[in-house]
């Protein structure tokens, strides 16, 4: 994606199964769980830049000992300050009582991040502040232990003020509004009910305070718990919280909208947004590695028993779409392969926008992220190339020269190095809020591949959202070589509406293929369907969620994806353009043929996986018709 969208976030939650003792003997350190919690935070630092944080648990403590630690950080470079304030005081430890470092019991009773369950969150700040108090983990405290709540997730929800005014209904006084509070609030609703209900049955049997305290831990049943407090969430998330006596747990939405995977064997149990996480982190291969299943609750109890429950109402799977084309890392297995499908299938849109010219056509990408995906279309160029070669050679068998034959076989794909990102330069300018010109030199170009007024240059990208930077500064800076034609070619397909689980695409008048619909709209005498499918939204604005249709679908409907990808492509040149523009966008059946198991496309189509989604678009429109510039959710 040439352009920064922030999203999702990163969790990475470790359970120690064995005492410290054995990792000390077998690994050489006590602090094994803190060490690779610090290696998959990491691996997936991809998922968040804007803060993280890190929690840790005690087990068997004594009273009066403090037994959760949490640390979190904000700042420019936060998973690398996390860690070295903890491994500071380590530091410090180890000059001062070296013989120390080897007593387990004496590091857990004197040192914080000493446990046996760790959690960890990387965060990119989708909405609200980006401060210490809206960073995870957060922790809802209790002097007894199994009230005692830390949590951390990947997730948004779209009906955040129904769920407060539930907790309002419970007779709490919440004195914010935030998602992550309430869910934590929600959940800890139910975490004391449960406490209570089973204190009340163990008084009832006879056992004194004390007994009942370790019998409540004994006891507690997780997926009752998650049952109850998650039955009216409405969104996507993986959600992972750790109980002050030792249990813990990570729950996935029922669509399955936001990914998590788990490594379960005698000594661990890790569990993570992303699978090349724990297959670096752990040497394991990936046939060991286990998907969350959507709708259900990994639950890992004290005792060390695992195992995954059902907690929510089974819907289709509708695992989000555009996670495999840009957000994960694309050294997972699968999402490799879907990539380099996404450039194998623009093949044909692309080689008929150039009419089939390799001599004077030029192939690249930007930006890196795009790599896997023009590596896909680059072995589909060179196939067909190899077709058109082997036809050519047996068309005239008979009568080649070796001449001839050596112009057949020139016949490949001209592949080169075009845009290269100015990192520092990206950096400084976001700074600048006068910085036009800025822009357009975020990238450096390579000077004398491209013949100009002769060559066609074709670019891949992951995805257009905006359609900002191919306008301020990519175009600008291809047109600059002198290319006859410029083809941006897109591996997702044109995105149109807003998400709300997640991604930070949260305004209608942010995507281009909106604003090109709308354009279009003007240009052909049908300004008519915006004020129909406004009347409509207003009219369904304070209905339930569940009874709101996605109108702003018929936005779209009089054209044809062609025809909106040619007025996006005239929206990005600007006057100063010398080449001819072209967009070429994915198309959605392509999108399903290469990422099948993974059907979530609300972005592209509409299709929202939860009743929450239709109430966004619908908001969201409302908001662009009245001069809003305000998120939707």
């Amino acid at each position: 994606m040439s352009e920064q969208i922030k999203h999702e976030c990163g969790i990475a939650l470790v359970r120690l199964l064995k005492p410290l003792e054995f990792y000390s003997t077998k690994y050489g350190t006590g602090f094994y769980g803190l060490n690779k919690l610090h290696l998959l935070m990491q691996k997936q630092h991809n998922r968040g830049q804007d803060g993280a944080g890190i929690a840790s648990i005690k087990l068997d403590m004594e009273p009066g000992q403090k037994y959760i630690s949490r640390l979190r950080s904000n700042s420019d470079g936060p998973i690398q300050d996390i860690f070295s304030q903890v491994h500071g005081k380590l530091a410090k430890v180890y000059k001062k009582h070296p013989k120390r470092v080897k007593d387990i019991q004496w590091l857990k009773n004197n040192l914080d991040f000493t446990g046996e369950l760790f959690l960890g969150h990387l965060r990119y700040g989708t909405f609200g502040k980006n401060e210490i108090g809206n960073l995870h983990p957060v922790i809802r405290t209790n002097n007894w232990m199994t009230r005692n709540l830390v949590l951390a997730g990947n997730f948004n929800m779209t009906n955040v003020d129904e769920l407060f005014e539930k907790l309002v209904e419970y007779g709490q006084y919440p004195v914010e509004t935030s998602d992550t509070i309430t869910i934590l609030e929600k959940i800890g609703h139910f975490l004391d009910e449960e406490n209570e209900n089973l204190y009340q049955q163990f008084k009832k049997d006879g056992f004194s305070k004390m007994e009942s305290t370790q019998k409540i831990a004994d006891n507690l049943n997780i997926q009752n718990i998650l049952t109850k407090a998650a039955d009216a969430w409405d969104g996507g998330y993986a959600i992972a919280g750790m109980l002050g006596h030792g249990d813990s747990f990570v729950m996935r939405d029922p669509a399955g909208i936001r990914p998590a995977y788990y490594y379960h064997d005698e000594e661990i149990v890790v569990v993570t947004s992303e699978r090349p996480a724990i297959q670096t982190a752990f040497n394991v291969p990936i046939n060991k590695i286990n998907e969350v299943k959507p709708g259900h609750v990994l639950i890992i109890k004290k005792d060390g028993e695992t195992g995954e429950f059902e907690f929510g109402k089974k819907q289709p799977r509708k695992s989000c779409s555009f996670e495999r084309i840009y957000f994960s890392r694309g050294t997972d297995t699968d999402i490799y392969i879907e990539r380099k499908k996404l450039g194998k299938l623009l093949s044909p849109a692309i080689l008929k926008a150039i009419d089939h010219n390799f001599e004077d056509t030029v192939f690249s990408y930007i930006p890196n992220t795009a790599a896997v995906a023009f590596r896909g279309l680059a072995e589909e160029l060179d196939r067909f190339c190899n077709t058109v070669k082997r036809d050519n050679i047996l068309n005239n068998k008979d009568s080649i020269s070796p001449e001839k034959l050596d112009s057949i076989l020139s016949l490949k794909p001209r592949i080169e190095k075009i845009a290269v990102k100015d990192m520092k330069l990206r950096t400084f300018i976001t700074q600048d809020n006068k910085r036009d010109d800025l822009v357009g030199h975020v990238y450096d170009v390579t000077y004398g591949v491209v013949r100009p007024g002769i060559d066609s240059l074709v670019v891949l990208d992951d995805s257009i959202v905006r359609g900002t930077t191919l306008k301020q500064s990519i175009i600008r800076i291809l047109d600059r070589l002198g290319p006859k034609k410029i083809i941006v070619a897109s591996s997702a397909p044109q995105i149109r509406y807003p998400d709300c689980y997640g991604i930070d695409m949260a305004k209608l008048n942010d995507f281009v293929a909106f604003r090109a619909a709308i354009e279009l709209l003007y240009d052909t005498n049908q300004k008519s369907v915006i004020n129909a499918v406004y009347k409509k939204c207003k009219q369904q604005e304070h209905l339930p969620k569940e009874e709101i249709v996605n109108y702003v679908k018929e936005i779209f409907k009089p054209f044809t994806t062609e025809q909106i990808s040619d007025k996006i492509a005239e929206l990005l040149t600007g006057k100063e353009i010398n080449a001819q523009v072209q967009i070429i966008y994915q198309t959605i059946e392509d999108l399903h043929e290469a990422i099948p198991d993974h059907p979530g496309d609300w972005y592209f189509t509409g299709n929202y996986p939860t009743p929450g989604g239709n109430k966004v678009v619908n908001k969201s429109f409302i908001n662009f018709i009245e001069g809003k510039n305000v998120r939707a959710y």
